[in-house]
């Protein structure tokens, strides 16, 4: 069970307690020492970490760090950035990838209109692909939405029923009943720590309890009190606590909460 346990000496870091959580979103390959973000997560009482793939080199990767550590699980996928590259030889690549008994999701795969850099046609069509593939798996799905909250929601209501789906660095503020609604997993990151951030503070406030995941998409979205730095899983915790406060919830709360959730929705807890 997650709870706070003692305080430790996390490198880099001021000393803190330790809630347990599970990363459920980081992309280890750009970290510039991987093996020390682990040790460092550890030391901080991060659970797990989920390594996540965005091409097929970055999703092979991934599934290494998950065989080579046990507090290791991979995703394999394609981002809407390389969405462009996806052909027959990749989509098949992936998918004898993803029959590997420590990849636990699809993804990360979704759409982006805000950099466009890969065709919105072809983005869609890789999109839907890839929730054919997580359905024929069995597997979950890991969406990334950038300005396209809409579409993003329409093409999931029609190709997505029955599909566990993770919002993945949620934005979609306007739309959180309607997550809600549709059973969605919503992830947070670190930019909930920052001071811009009221809205989705207050989207973080209204997601069902059973719906709430925690991430740090390091190297990205680093959190408050380290906005210098490239961010790692052992800063999972100010996600953590700031999601607790918006929350009126005790960290240890939100750790655990978040955790259970994990679990559940990556079916951890069968590997």
């Amino acid at each position: 069970m997650a709870g706070v346990r003692t305080s430790r000496a996390v490198p880099g870091d001021r000393v803190a307690p330790v809630f347990d959580p599970i990363d459920t979103h980081c992309h280890l390959e750009m970290l510039d020492d991987a093996d020390a973000a682990l040790v460092a997560a550890r030391a901080a009482g991060v659970n797990a970490v989920i390594a996540v793939g965005m091409d097929a080199a970055s999703s092979r990767r991934a599934v290494d760090y998950a065989q080579r550590n046990r507090d290791v699980y991979a995703t394999v996928g394609v981002h809407p950035h390389e969405a462009r590259l996806l052909d027959d030889t990749m989509l098949g690549k992936l998918q004898r990838l993803a029959h590997g008994d420590r990849v636990v999701a699809i993804g990360e795969c979704g759409l982006d209109y805000y950099r466009d850099r890969s065709p919105r046609a072809t983005q869609r069509s890789v999109f839907i692909a890839q929730i054919g593939l997580a359905r024929r798996l069995d597997l979950p799905l890991i969406v990334h939405v950038r300005d396209a909250g809409d579409e993003a929601m329409e093409i999931l209501g029609e190709f997505a029923e029955g599909v566990r789906v993770i919002l993945h660095c949620f934005s979609l503020i306007e739309q959180v009943e309607e997550c809600n609604g549709r059973g969605y997993y919503m992830s947070f990151a670190g930019n909930l720590t920052y001071k811009n951030a009221g809205d989705l503070r207050a989207a973080a406030a209204r997601v069902r309890d059973e719906l709430l995941l925690v991430e740090t998409d390091a190297p990205f979205l680093t959190p408050v009190p380290h906005r210098s730095k490239d961010n790692q899983p052992a800063w999972i915790v100010h996600t953590v606590e700031k999601l607790a406060e918006v929350r009126g919830w005790e960290a240890a709360r939100a750790a655990e909460v978040t955790t259970a959730n994990a679990r559940r929705a990556f079916s951890l807890d069968l590997l």
